[in-house]
C-alpha cells in the first residue's frame, strides 16, 4: 500500500465522511486494513498514494486541487518525524509519530485541513 506522509495521520482520525462515495468506500476500506490486528507493510511516498487515487480532488499523478496545501502537509510531517520515502510498518510508524507528536505539531500540521476540526484526528493521535 502506498500512503503519502499526512495520510499517516488522516488514516488515524478518519470518521467515514469525505469527498465523495467513492472517496468514503476506499478510505473505509483502507482504514479497516490499517487499524486491523495484523501489521500492514506501507510504502511512504512523496506523491499521489491510494487514498488519493478515489479522491476527486485529485487531477492527475502528484497533482490535486489543493497542491500546495497538500504538499504543505506532507513537508510537515515529514520535517516534524525525519520521514523518509520508504518501507515502513504502519503500526510501527504511526505508534512512533504519535508518541512525539504534541498539540501544538498537530495544529501546525493540520489545521489548513478542511476536514480537521470535524475529525478526530487530535483526539486520536495526541489524545485530549
Amino acid at each position: 500500500m502506498k500512503l503519502r506522509p499526512h495520510h499517516l495521520l488522516c488514516t488515524q482520525g478518519y470518521s467515514g465522511k469525505g469527498y465523495s462515495d467513492e472517496f468514503v468506500e476506499n478510505m473505509t476500506a483502507i482504514t479497516n486494513l490499517l487499524s486491523g490486528d495484523e501489521d500492514v507493510a506501507i510504502d511512504l511516498v512523496f506523491t499521489t498514494d491510494d487514498i488519493c487515487a478515489k479522491c476527486p480532488l485529485m487531477l492527475g499523478e502528484d497533482l490535486c486541487e489543493d497542491q500546495q496545501k497538500v504538499k504543505q502537509f506532507d513537508e510537515k510531517v515529514v520535517d516534524y518525524f525525519g520521514l523518509e520515502e520508504k518501507s515502513y510498518i504502519y503500526q510501527d510508524i504511526t505508534r512512533e509519530i504519535n508518541a512525539k507528536m504534541t498539540e501544538s505539531m498537530m495544529d501546525d500540521i493540520c489545521s489548513e485541513c478542511s476536514w480537521y476540526a470535524m475529525s478526530a484526528c487530535k483526539k486520536r493521535i495526541v489524545g485530549d
